[in-house]
């Protein structure tokens, strides 16, 4: 089987590395996982409504009021950061990125004290990758890839529809669409996307390759190459 069902219930996951993966349930509760999959989660303090963790360790979260949240592991308390978003992604600690109400776009300015720059365009998700990779799609189910800050588009378009994506790393993009069909990017933009076998409705994919998912029943899978 290409999945691996791991026990527990949650409604989205994200996971930076094979020891770097978190998720929210349905109460916004949050989980981070032990490693261990006879007793696969120890639930952290606090609520989160979305959540993101990379490779290098960085957490961030956002709750049902849109306030921000940054995991201070010295602590193990969540430090709260200026600003309202609805959506968030940390490839690594410098490539934070999220979306607001609005589907404006925000990236982490490594400032506390100013802390996010407004990106031109419109996304209702996103996902960065530790390499500084990011990826995101909008309302209507498009796909972009972020192109940098040179030239006026910012975005480039790849073919597809997704309504969730993460991203990894360059090469390890991952989405599901609005029938929960799943897909992994081939790493060629004319021939973007690969069906693989499943249902899920969140994803995440990290930077070492790893990939988990939810589905819309909260079942939590993780991606088995074998």
């Amino acid at each position: 089987m290409p999945w691996k069902q791991i026990n527990g219930a949650l409604k989205r996951i994200d996971a930076g590395s094979v020891t770097n993966v978190w998720g929210v349930n349905s109460n916004d509760d949050i989980y981070r996982y032990t490693g261990d999959d006879s007793n696969p989660w120890v639930q952290i303090p606090g609520k989160l409504k979305d959540i993101g963790a990379a490779q290098d360790g960085t957490v961030w979260g956002v709750n049902a009021n849109d306030d921000i949240y940054r995991y201070n592991w010295t602590t193990n308390h969540w430090t709260k950061i200026n600003g309202k978003l609805t959506r968030i992604t940390a490839g690594s600690r410098t490539n934070v990125w999220g979306v607001n109400s609005n589907q404006d776009i925000y990236r982490y300015t490594n400032d506390d004290s100013n802390p996010w720059v407004q990106i031109p365009g419109k996304l209702v998700d996103i996902g960065a990758g530790a390499d500084g990779t990011v990826w995101g799609v909008n309302a209507a189910g498009n796909i972009y890839r972020y192109t940098g800050d040179q030239g006026s588009t910012h975005w480039v378009q790849i073919p597809g529809a997704l309504t969730a994506i993460s991203a990894g790393h360059r090469t390890n993009v991952w989405g599901t669409n609005s029938s929960g069909n799943i897909y992994s990017f081939t790493g060629d933009d004319a021939k973007a996307w690969v069906q693989i076998a499943g249902a899920l409705v969140d994803v995440g994919a990290g930077a070492d390759g790893v990939v988990w998912g939810v589905n819309a029943a909260g079942n939590i899978y993780r991606w088995n190459r074998g």
